[in-house]
């Protein structure tokens, strides 16, 4: 493992166990702010609907030259994340102290106003990380472009790096996945189940139900309206919902062939796979083993952290770094690949 990773993250005594490490950090890191402000742009997609993507620029450079050499690091949300979200705000933070460019692209209907098409955004939604990685590339060519996914954007990025084999390398320098749920049928039923259906299932699904139902009043007869809002866990909501409107049978089926895991032995960019063993959401026993993998692929997998939380505690003085000690170790990491 290379010397920027450390080999453990070690929470405070106060947050203990997976949990308490995942709400933590999300509640108190959103109230970090930034110094400098995202400022949002809007790209026409290829199928003529949107993306909304935000921006923080770091400190111009008194040369030309250096600024278009500044490297540019992409970050792809979790479900129903956005800029706003406090590994957004931990990354953005982290880029800042070494003065690098950030960019969160937001997944269609994630950015505040409703998108045109019918459909939405998924876990293995690799073609839309492709083109939106490519845009970004195509504004400067010679400028080190990184990138990273957390959760169901991780999955997505991780799927597209394999997808693309040799010619990831020809579009970015390297890629970072933070707390993805790589197998989803086992993270989709552990969603379904305990405490993780209770509270953490309920939070996402008051936000994913009214957005599907704001998509079916713009395309009648998209889905089955009834089945949707009796939707408990993210099983029966993807079975009616994500799974048929992306091109899937149904959820079963959609998280069988949207999973990373299968495909990781034909990545060729290198990429950092970062999963706690204690997140509530990605089950241990279906992290990817070495063997699983290629040699493109380095395995982080520390016991403590939770779901993208990763505070520390005795180690960092800065607010910003013990809340989420994950994106300053992790562009450190990058930061052996961007030059």
């Amino acid at each position: 493992m290379p010397a920027s990773i450390p080999t453990v993250f070690k929470a405070p005594w106060w947050l203990p166990g997976g949990h308490a490490q995942t709400i933590a950090p999300a509640l108190l890191g959103r109230r970090l702010g930034l110094e400098t402000p995202w400022v949002r742009e809007r790209w026409t997609a290829p199928d003529g609907d949107f993306i909304d993507v935000d921006r923080l620029q770091a400190a111009q450079s008194n040369t030309k030259q250096a600024n278009e050499a500044r490297p540019l690091l992409v970050l792809f949300h979790g479900l129903e994340g956005s800029s706003a979200s406090h590994y957004a705000l931990g990354f953005a933070h982290a880029c800042t102290q070494v003065g690098w460019d950030c960019a969160v692209p937001h997944f269609r209907g994630c950015s505040g106003p409703l998108n045109l098409g019918p459909r939405a955004y998924h876990s293995g939604d690799h073609e839309e990380v492709d083109w939106v990685l490519r845009q970004f590339q195509s504004e400067n060519p010679k400028r080190p472009l990184l990138a990273v996914g957390v959760s169901l954007g991780g999955n997505a990025l991780a799927c597209w790096a394999a997808e693309q084999g040799a010619e990831a390398t020809r579009v970015v320098r390297a890629a970072a996945s933070i707390g993805s749920p790589l197998d989803l049928t086992a993270s989709g039923m552990a969603m379904g189940r305990g405490i993780n259906q209770l509270v953490y299932t309920r939070m996402f699904l008051s936000s994913m139900v009214p957005k599907a139902l704001l998509k079916l009043d713009q395309h009648p007869g998209l889905f089955d309206k009834a089945a949707l809002v009796a939707a408990q866990n993210l099983l029966e909501f993807d079975d009616v919902f994500t799974g048929p409107v992306h091109g899937y049978a149904n959820a079963l089926d959609y998280w069988r062939r949207a999973s990373a895991k299968p495909r990781l032995s034909g990545v060729r960019l290198p990429l950092l796979l970062l999963n706690a063993r204690n997140d509530p959401f990605v089950p241990a026993s279906s992290l990817p083993s070495a063997a699983g993998v290629s040699s493109a692929v380095t395995l982080w997998q520390p016991p403590q952290g939770g779901h993208v939380g990763f505070p520390v505690g005795g180690v960092a003085t800065e607010r910003q770094h013990w809340l989420m000690a994950a994106p300053h170790a992790v562009v450190a990491w990058l930061n052996t690949h961007a030059g």
